[in-house]
Protein backbone atom coordinates (compact mmCIF):
# COMPACT_ATOMS: atom_id res chain seq x y z
CA UNK A 1 0.00 0.00 0.00
CA UNK A 2 1.22 3.45 -0.91
CA UNK A 3 1.06 6.70 1.22
CA UNK A 4 -0.04 9.83 -0.08
CA UNK A 5 -0.49 13.15 1.11
CA UNK A 6 -4.01 14.53 0.08
CA UNK A 7 -4.09 17.31 2.40
CA UNK A 8 -3.11 19.84 5.60
CA UNK A 9 -5.28 19.51 8.63
CA UNK A 10 -6.68 22.65 8.55
CA UNK A 11 -7.66 22.35 4.39
CA UNK A 12 -10.50 20.31 5.71
CA UNK A 13 -12.44 21.65 8.50
CA UNK A 14 -14.70 19.42 10.70
CA UNK A 15 -17.57 18.65 9.11
CA UNK A 16 -16.12 19.36 5.63
CA UNK A 17 -14.88 17.18 2.54
CA UNK A 18 -12.30 16.97 0.41
CA UNK A 19 -12.18 14.98 -3.06
CA UNK A 20 -9.34 13.74 -4.52
CA UNK A 21 -7.65 11.67 -6.89
CA UNK A 22 -5.41 8.87 -5.93
CA UNK A 23 -4.19 6.59 -8.33
CA UNK A 24 -7.08 6.92 -10.39
CA UNK A 25 -9.69 6.76 -7.94
CA UNK A 26 -11.80 9.34 -6.76
CA UNK A 27 -11.72 9.24 -3.25
CA UNK A 28 -13.16 11.37 -0.37
CA UNK A 29 -11.71 12.42 2.82
CA UNK A 30 -14.06 13.55 5.53
CA UNK A 31 -12.97 15.32 8.87
CA UNK A 32 -15.56 13.82 11.63
CA UNK A 33 -14.77 16.30 14.65
CA UNK A 34 -10.92 15.94 13.97
CA UNK A 35 -10.57 12.24 12.91
CA UNK A 36 -10.55 11.77 9.73
CA UNK A 37 -12.33 8.84 7.28
CA UNK A 38 -11.78 8.31 3.41
CA UNK A 39 -14.11 6.78 1.15
CA UNK A 40 -14.23 5.36 -2.32
CA UNK A 41 -16.45 8.11 -4.35
CA UNK A 42 -18.42 5.42 -6.08
CA UNK A 43 -21.55 4.20 -4.61
CA UNK A 44 -21.55 0.71 -4.60
CA UNK A 45 -25.50 0.55 -5.67
CA UNK A 46 -25.02 2.32 -9.13
CA UNK A 47 -22.05 4.12 -8.98
CA UNK A 48 -22.97 7.30 -8.75
CA UNK A 49 -20.32 9.80 -7.11
CA UNK A 50 -21.06 9.29 -3.47
CA UNK A 51 -18.90 11.70 -1.74
CA UNK A 52 -21.13 14.71 -3.59
CA UNK A 53 -23.83 13.67 -1.64
CA UNK A 54 -25.08 15.01 1.48
CA UNK A 55 -24.02 14.57 4.71
CA UNK A 56 -26.97 13.48 7.43
CA UNK A 57 -27.74 12.40 11.12
CA UNK A 58 -29.07 9.47 12.48
CA UNK A 59 -32.87 9.74 13.01
CA UNK A 60 -33.93 6.53 15.01
CA UNK A 61 -37.63 6.24 16.40
CA UNK A 62 -38.40 3.68 19.78
CA UNK A 63 -42.08 4.72 19.41
CA UNK A 64 -44.56 6.00 16.71
CA UNK A 65 -44.36 9.77 17.66
CA UNK A 66 -40.69 9.73 19.45
CA UNK A 67 -37.95 10.59 17.34
CA UNK A 68 -34.38 11.26 18.33
CA UNK A 69 -31.31 12.38 16.57
CA UNK A 70 -27.62 11.70 16.42
CA UNK A 71 -24.31 11.43 14.82
CA UNK A 72 -25.10 14.60 12.98
CA UNK A 73 -23.33 14.91 9.88
CA UNK A 74 -21.59 10.97 10.26
CA UNK A 75 -23.96 9.57 7.50
CA UNK A 76 -23.67 10.13 3.89
CA UNK A 77 -26.38 10.44 1.80
CA UNK A 78 -25.24 8.85 -2.07
CA UNK A 79 -26.97 12.44 -4.33
CA UNK A 80 -28.58 9.65 -6.99
CA UNK A 81 -30.75 7.48 -5.43
CA UNK A 82 -30.74 8.07 -1.40
CA UNK A 83 -28.21 5.24 -0.46
CA UNK A 84 -26.84 6.47 3.09
CA UNK A 85 -23.53 5.00 4.33
CA UNK A 86 -21.57 5.20 7.99
CA UNK A 87 -18.69 7.73 6.65
CA UNK A 88 -16.71 5.87 9.52
CA UNK A 89 -17.32 2.09 8.20
CA UNK A 90 -18.66 2.67 4.75
CA UNK A 91 -21.26 0.06 5.58
CA UNK A 92 -24.82 0.89 4.09
CA UNK A 93 -27.61 1.68 5.95
CA UNK A 94 -30.22 0.09 3.11
CA UNK A 95 -28.47 -2.86 3.23
CA UNK A 96 -25.82 -3.35 5.91
CA UNK A 97 -25.41 -7.18 5.67
CA UNK A 98 -24.19 -7.07 1.75
CA UNK A 99 -23.46 -3.46 0.80
CA UNK A 100 -20.78 -1.03 2.16
CA UNK A 101 -18.02 0.88 0.31
CA UNK A 102 -14.65 0.97 0.33
CA UNK A 103 -12.77 2.63 2.81
CA UNK A 104 -9.18 3.83 3.12
CA UNK A 105 -7.14 3.88 6.22
CA UNK A 106 -6.10 7.53 7.11
CA UNK A 107 -3.38 8.81 9.49
CA UNK A 108 -2.64 12.72 10.45
CA UNK A 109 1.14 12.97 10.36
CA UNK A 110 3.21 15.95 11.40
CA UNK A 111 5.40 17.73 8.51
CA UNK A 112 8.61 16.73 9.91
CA UNK A 113 7.53 12.75 10.01
CA UNK A 114 7.07 12.21 6.31
CA UNK A 115 9.65 10.56 4.42
CA UNK A 116 11.44 13.37 2.30
CA UNK A 117 10.81 12.06 -1.62
CA UNK A 118 13.34 9.92 -3.62
CA UNK A 119 15.08 12.61 -5.62
CA UNK A 120 17.59 14.86 -3.84
CA UNK A 121 19.29 17.54 -5.42
CA UNK A 122 23.00 17.70 -4.96
CA UNK A 123 24.60 20.80 -3.13
CA UNK A 124 28.15 22.65 -2.87
CA UNK A 125 29.34 24.75 -0.14
CA UNK A 126 28.88 28.41 -1.25
CA UNK A 127 31.53 31.17 0.38
CA UNK A 128 31.77 34.89 -0.52
CA UNK A 129 35.39 36.37 -0.65
CA UNK A 130 36.22 39.63 -1.51
CA UNK A 131 33.24 40.68 -3.45
CA UNK A 132 33.58 36.73 -5.71
CA UNK A 133 30.98 34.07 -5.13
CA UNK A 134 32.74 30.90 -5.40
CA UNK A 135 31.21 27.61 -5.39
CA UNK A 136 33.18 24.34 -3.60
CA UNK A 137 33.08 21.37 -6.21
Amino acid sequence: MTRHVVARCDEIPPGGRRIVMVEGRSIGVFNLGGEFYALLDRCPHQAGRLCLGDTIGLVQSREPGSYEFSRPGELLKCPWHGWEFDIRTGQSWCDPKRTRVRTYPVAVESGESLVKGPYVAETFPVSVEQDFVVVDI
